[in-house]
């Protein structure tokens, strides 16, 4: 099959040479930070309404039309056409800590052990799926409302809110009480919003520790469908979307003002078959052994297509990239990340795939791509210090698969160790113990400019599922064993979901800024 890495396209480096395709999960720009925010998903109506009145949110019984519909789905699901796979049903998808919890205002934290480090004021929030209404029907782990959990912190305090992502989704099943299907308008928005955060633009409100809402943004009309970008020291955005429908792939830039630049279509992929799925009720994603993975380069200010170069790299899936970058003036691209082994898994059995860290080498000039792995563990949600995001890095933090989509600890990779060495990368190891599973880590440099790459701190959420509780972790990035700095209990759980940021609180005053929510797609590719 055509690789996954070769519909995800994202930014290789500050070189203006070229891009990589590849999608890199560290959406932190280091120009532009700023604190507690209103939040906007991609693609729909420019008007941005004033900020709500914010109230107690009320608690209220399920309508009788509400009542009189799920009971109906309900009856249908369980008696007439039950969901067939473990993977879409929603009692077994949603069982734990997989299960959706409602919105909280912000509330006080107590701080279990140690001392929150005063270069950490600021906010980290993290984005995932979590159902406004349980459905009955078939239901995917990603198919979730997108709710960001939120914890400010302040002068060694910590106050922490949930609240969901306001899609136009949201709205009509809000108002109607009841999950609906279909439940989108093209004109207002398909998407989630439950997947990341990036920071871009030049505009943000902030509102004592919550998190609000606005709208919906679309580049003054220009972007009419969904997007995923990254945004480097340029303050540019470098972003691709795909769909069903050809092009499958579209590459485009949004400019330092937020202007968005012409389509760039991708017409050279060209085996996605969503038909097969719908018709034959198989896996999203599947492998077909007569293809072979590829890499897709792009120059990061390309016209057309026809600048786009393809280089076959048999056996390589990736999702989430950790890393990419230029040496030898701009001829070899680096690219670190996960190659996800039994791809075919992906989305319908996660516990049987295997993710092993890679360092992957394409030579622009001979189109010789060479590899070695990092590390034999099962790694994912691979982050770095932002700073070096399309920069040469030496240290990573990855998660644990236990298998996925748990994650039972974090380690630290020294990806610098040369290849002739052929050993494992990991040069520390955090476990959570029996029954505890973390998410994605994110890591937070000092400030100190003259701090070394990993001169800074490591952050997660960690829930336990003997005690039910959850708790949020602040780790010595440097320490041998990632110790713990500070332990903050949190007032409720927080559900396993995707991927996070962080931003300071000092950068408040200097720039306002746009938060984007990610959607993805996902494809089956024949």
């Amino acid at each position: 099959m055509d690789a996954l890495s070769s519909t995800f396209l994202s930014t290789l480096s500050q070189h203006p040479k070229s891009l990589l395709s590849f999608n890199n999960n560290n959406y932190y720009s280091p120009n532009t930070s700023s604190f507690t925010l209103k939040v906007f998903s991609i693609g729909g109506e420019e008007p941005i309404p004033s900020p709500p009145k914010r109230e107690p949110i009320p608690s209220r019984k399920p309508s009788f039309p509400s009542n009189i519909f799920n009971a109906f789905d309900d009856f249908v699901n369980t008696y007439i056409d039950p969901p067939r796979k473990s993977c879409v049903d929603p009692k077994y998808v949603l069982s734990d800590n997989f299960a959706p919890v409602d919105e909280l205002p912000p509330t006080e934290c107590k701080v279990m052990e140690g001392s929150l480090p005063s270069c950490l004021d600021g906010t980290y929030i993290r984005n995932g799926p979590n159902p406004q209404y349980l459905p009955c029907g078939p239901y995917h782990l990603f198919d979730g409302d997108g709710m960001l959990h939120s914890i400010k912190i302040s002068q060694g305090k910590a106050m922490f809110c949930s609240r969901f992502v306001k899609t136009y989704k949201y709205y009509i099943e809000n108002e109607a009480d009841f999950q609906i299907i279909p439940n989108f308008n093209p004109t207002n928005g398909v998407g989630l919003a439950n997947t990341s955060l990036a920071l871009f633009g030049d505009k943000l409100f902030a509102l004592d520790g919550d998190i609000i809402t606005l709208g919906r943004h679309n580049f003054n009309g220009k972007l009419v469908r969904s997007m995923t970008a990254h945004d480097p020291k340029t303050n540019e955005a470098f972003a691709y979307r795909y769909g069903p429908f050809p092009p499958f792939l579209t590459y485009f830039r949004v400019d330092p003002n937020g202007i968005k630049t012409l389509d760039v279509p991708i017409f050279s992929i060209k085996r996605m078959n969503p038909i097969k799925f719908i018709l034959t009720g198989g896996s999203l994603v599947g492998m077909n052994s007569r293809k072979i993975s590829r890499l897709g380069v792009i120059p990061r200010y390309a016209k057309d297509e026809s600048e786009m170069r393809w280089f076959d790299v048999p056996g390589f899936n990736n999702l989430h990239a950790i890393n990419a970058w230029e040496e030898v003036g701009g001829d070899t691209i680096v690219l670190v990340a996960p190659n996800i082994l039994s791809v075919e898994h992906t989305l319908e059995r996660m516990d049987m795939i295997h993710e092993c860290v890679e360092k992957v080498k394409i030579n622009l000039n001979s189109g010789v791509v060479s590899r070695h792995p990092i590390s034999t563990r099962n790694l994912d949600f691979g982050v770095i210090n932002p700073t070096y995001v399309g920069k040469k890095n030496k240290y990573v933090y990855a998660a644990i698969g236990y298998p996925p989509p748990k994650l039972s600890g974090i380690v630290k990779l020294d990806v610098s160790i040369a290849e002739v060495d052929r050993r494992d990368c990991i040069v520390a190891c955090k476990i959570f113990g029996e029954g505890c599973f973390c998410g994605e880590p994110f890591f937070v440099a000092k400030n100190n400019l003259e701090a070394d790459e990993d001169d800074g701190y490591v952050m997660l959420y960690v829930h336990s599922e003997k005690t039910g509780e959850s708790n949020f972790l602040v780790m010595d990035a440097t320490s041998p064993n990632l110790d713990i700095v500070a332990n903050v209990k949190l007032p409720r759980r927080v559900p396993y979901g995707f991927h996070g940021i962080f931003v300071r609180e000092s950068d408040l005053n200097k720039v306002c800024i746009y938060i984007y929510i990610y959607i993805y797609i996902y494809i089956y590719i024949s």
